[in-house]
């Protein structure tokens, strides 16, 4: 492989890796639920089209194999998951509750960013002089974003999808690093990740159908009687 399409390759990822950023971004700023899976899915793509170019760039089939999972499992399988399981209504609701307001959460999620990339950059460079590109300081950032995520929103579905995301930041970091990752361990990990999609999934539609709310602060109120009933019941 020539230079040039070497260099172009690393470019390409470097582009991949960027839009990765921004759909982690995304995430953060977006207040529908639909918006929020939409933004999983086209991430998921971005890295799978990330392990693809790396896979080119370096010859690796086992990050063929990565590519080729997570562009099945993550973009395909995790989405038709969610509304086979979740209720649709989740769906067609226009704002997800969340502690802060957009613009403080953004100003968080860059300063994160930053701090990544502070991180990242060494982190890399004593893993071995072979690892380069974005991939780390980005991976790092989305799987931080992924987890400010967890902690601002407070509806159970785009819960899910902060920790799907901080699992995507980990993967393109990985990809990175350990180019000759096992495809068993691929595979054992994305089947991990279809699991509790079901899982959560389907209690989401229990929760849903027996309360009617996924506000997850809502469900810390929930109680088996009334204080009524139970005195009255103490009382028999």
């Amino acid at each position: 492989m020539s230079d040039a399409t070497k260099h172009l390759l690393e470019n390409l990822n470097a582009l991949a890796a960027g839009l990765f950023l921004l759909t982690g971004f995304g995430i953060v700023a977006t207040r529908q639920a639909r918006g929020c899976l939409n933004l999983f899915i086209a991430q998921s793509l971005l890295l799978a089209a990330s392990a693809a170019l790396l896979g080119l760039r370096y010859n690796s089939a086992h990050l063929y194999g990565v590519a080729l999972v997570n562009l099945v499992s993550k973009p395909i399988i995790v989405p038709w998951l969610l509304r086979r399981t979740s209720p649709a209504g989740i769906y067609t609701r226009r704002e997800i509750d969340q502690v802060l307001n957009i613009p403080t959460a953004l100003l968080i999620a860059m300063a994160l960013a930053v701090g990544s990339y502070f991180v990242g950059i060494p982190l890399a460079k004593a893993v071995g002089p072979d690892v380069r590109g974005p991939n780390v300081p980005i991976g790092i950032a989305v799987l931080l974003l992924g987890a400010f995520t967890l902690t601002v929103r407070r509806e159970a579905l785009p819960l899910l999808i902060g920790l799907l995301a901080m699992e995507n930041g980990a993967f393109l970091a990985g990809i990175a690093i350990a180019r000759d990752l096992g495809m068993l361990v691929e595979l054992a990990i994305a089947t991990d990740g279809l699991i509790i999609v079901f899982i959560m999934g389907v209690l989401v539609r229990a929760v849903q159908k027996q309360v009617g709310t996924t506000a997850v602060g809502d469900l810390a109120s929930l109680k088996e009687g009334s204080p009524e009933a139970a005195a009255d019941e103490a009382l028999l």
